[in-house]
């Protein structure tokens, strides 16, 4: 038997697998139409102009579901492993509810691009990866609690490092666009430009919100490789 064959471990893994590969294929189909730059767009912006919009929002439904069915099993896991510990079990239902309200989240973005309904865009992007943040810390805390019985002391430490990962990527992000939006000194509808040069004003706040927009990405894909072993 494969390792991803024992108990329900395909679910983590096909949910990091499947996600990175439609930010991946529309980020190559965006720039084979040179419709974005090469060189770290937003992740947005490669999901933005037919045919990678339809690519990108196919999959990232996909990803909802896998997403969803992945919470799911872990909250179910918490609450057979703690029968008897109530606040383990409060926290765990918590959990559960945010973890689905960062899955709304991602549907919002895979249907509402940010070129044509931008403020809804940017609200999926908020429960995604804001309210997914806040389900990263109760996983973590969760972690703690379950420690050394049913939880390592490593995977303690990894989740922890992990989301704090996450959070400096959303930090480093909110103040890259920060500077470029709110300094007034780069220009109007910035976020909707879709090439950048080197030489425009701008520039750097712009790829420091883009860098940090793939790091927070692959952070929350990195959390969820850490349930393989509990699916086991």
């Amino acid at each position: 038997m494969w390792w991803f064959q024992q108990g329900l471990s395909f679910l983590p893994v096909a949910l990091v697998v499947w996600s990175a590969a439609s930010f991946v294929f529309s980020y190559i189909t965006a720039i084979v139409l040179h419709h974005v730059d090469p060189l770290v767009p937003y992740i947005s912006d490669t999901g933005t102009i037919p045919p990678e919009r339809c690519l990108f929002g196919i999959m990232l439904n996909v990803s909802t579901f896998l997403g969803m069915a992945t919470m799911y099993v872990r909250y179910k896991q918490v609450c057979a492993l703690s029968p008897d510990k109530p606040s383990t079990l409060r926290l765990n239902r918590i959990g559960l509810t945010l973890g689905l309200m960062s899955c709304f989240g991602l549907c919002i973005i895979a249907n509402f691009q940010k070129c044509i309904l931008y403020y809804i865009h940017v609200l999926g992007a908020c429960l995604t990866f804001g309210v997914g943040a806040i389900y990263m810390l109760v996983q973590t805390i969760l972690s703690y609690l379950m420690q050394p019985e049913l939880h390592s002391k490593d995977i303690f430490w990894v989740r922890l490092s992990v989301f704090l990962w996450s959070c400096s990527s959303i930090v480093c992000s909110i103040l890259g666009l920060g500077i470029l939006l709110n300094s007034g000194l780069y220009g109007a509808n910035l976020m909707q430009k879709m090439h950048w040069d080197p030489q425009d004003r701008g520039y750097i706040p712009h790829m420091v919100s883009t860098v940090s927009e793939w790091s927070l990405a692959f952070s929350f894909l990195s959390f969820f490789l850490t349930y393989i072993r509990d699916f086991q």
